[in-house]
């Protein structure tokens, strides 16, 4: 997708957190606190135009999977015709529904990471994702969020504490906009 088209659907669309997607170096810095060792369960809310999505691929083993929830119908659509690999799995929906897509798919998940602009949002619909969130992790899985960096502890950190034992978060300045990462552990 063009930068142009990209930036069309974030004027469009107010569920679109960025008006470009993350960078390569902020993908990194993300991914960073991620293991591919194994065999892995990856949720991402948000792909948007798969930056994330590519990154892992590249990264995670044949047996491993992703399944990404995204809301932007023309997102979903590029993704589909563009992400060619059976270790993804795309769903058109709202990342209030990750509960009811894990059922379907049977296992819990390693790692959920989210671009969804948390800030958006009002409380109780922050609250529910944190909480599903929480609820389809295995023990000791991480929810990976990545927001703007002017975010609010409000917006997001502190439903992080209401549900995960460990929350840490940092700030990625090489990325435009800049990020505030958060790591949740289960």
């Amino acid at each position: 997708m063009s930068t142009k088209e990209y930036i069309k659907n974030f004027i469009k669309d107010p569920n679109i957190a960025s008006v470009t997607p993350t960078s390569k170096q902020g993908v990194k810095e993300v991914c960073s606190k991620m293991s591919f060792e194994n065999r892995v369960v990856i949720i991402e809310y948000g792909p948007a135009t798969g930056v994330f999505t590519d990154y892992l691929l590249n990264q995670i083993s044949h047996d491993s999977v992703i399944i990404t929830i995204e809301l932007n119908e023309n997102f979903v659509h590029y993704l589909k015709n563009n992400v060619q690999d059976g270790r993804v799995h795309i769903h058109h929906a709202s990342a209030e529904r990750v509960q009811d897509i894990m059922d379907e798919f049977g296992e819990q998940a390693d790692y959920i990471l989210s671009g969804i602009p948390f800030t958006l949002m009002n409380n109780e619909v922050r609250r529910n994702i944190v909480k599903q969130t929480h609820s389809v992790l295995k023990p000791g899985g991480k929810f990976l969020p990545y927001q703007t960096f002017f975010q609010r502890d409000r917006h997001l950190k502190d439903h992080l504490h209401e549900h995960f034992s460990s929350v840490q978060d940092r700030y990625v300045f090489r990325n435009i906009p800049p990020m505030r990462v958060y790591e949740a552990i289960k």
